[in-house]
């Protein structure tokens, strides 16, 4: 009697502890990682999504720069961490995550900017959720400034930005809805000939569909 009692003592005392070891084990998961999903673009291609934002992963007092390696070339960003923390940690995140991975530059009108990090290429979509605004700086709207792009709705943003390639791009400093969290610092001529491609006109009617495609094929992230 005595062995049989310990037996299943024994049996439900292993039980609660794997329990207890899969319960570590879930936990131990991060927020970003439970909340990413998969999902199929416009295009049939599988692309990265997420419930929500990423957790604050950068630290504001460094410095970090990225270096786009594109189908017309390589060019350098400096990202404004200490200015636009959520918007440079959110980006930083995507680009580690490989998001930007084959997305392409489906927006492109040469005096005024390129833009990019669509996974359904056409406008239309982003990472599965929307970030903050951060606006009220001093930096301005100017030729390799990087900036969000987002709808008219506040706090819109998701995975989309764009870099300014002309002197329209000085428009949009009177009304500065988008937030700038970056600046080419290395490969402008490889910007503007991304901003010199041939382009037709999109679904909306806009001049500004380019004719060839022309993709990122990756992103390295350095922190110092």
């Amino acid at each position: 009697m005595m062995k049989r009692k310990f037996a299943r003592y024994s049996f439900v005392m292993l039980s609660i502890l794997l329990l207890a070891i899969a319960a570590v084990g879930c936990g131990s998961k991060s927020k970003n990682e439970s909340a990413l999903q998969q999902t199929a673009t416009a295009s049939g291609a599988t692309a990265k999504q997420w419930s929500e934002m990423p957790e604050m992963s950068i630290d504001p007092k460094k410095s970090y720069t990225a270096t786009f390696h594109t189908s017309k070339g390589d060019f350098k960003v400096e990202l404004f961490a200490d200015e636009a923390p959520t918007t440079v940690n959110n980006f930083v995140f995507l680009a580690k995550q490989k998001f930007y991975e084959g997305i392409t530059f489906h927006r492109i009108i040469e005096t005024f900017m390129i833009q990019t990090g669509d996974p359904n290429g056409d406008g239309s979509g982003g990472p599965g959720y929307h970030i903050p605004d951060e606006l009220g700086s001093d930096l301005k709207y100017e030729v390799g400034t990087v900036a969000m792009a987002r709808t008219r709705a506040p706090d819109s943003g998701g995975s989309q930005f764009f870099i300014c390639t002309g002197d329209d791009a000085a428009n949009l400093n009177q009304t500065p809805d988008y937030a700038i969290f970056g600046k080419v610092i290395e490969g402008m001529d490889t910007v503007m000939a991304i901003a010199k491609s041939p382009v037709e006109m999109s679904a909306s009617g806009e001049i500004s569909k380019p004719v060839d495609k022309i993709t990122i094929n990756s992103i390295d992230i350095e922190e110092k």
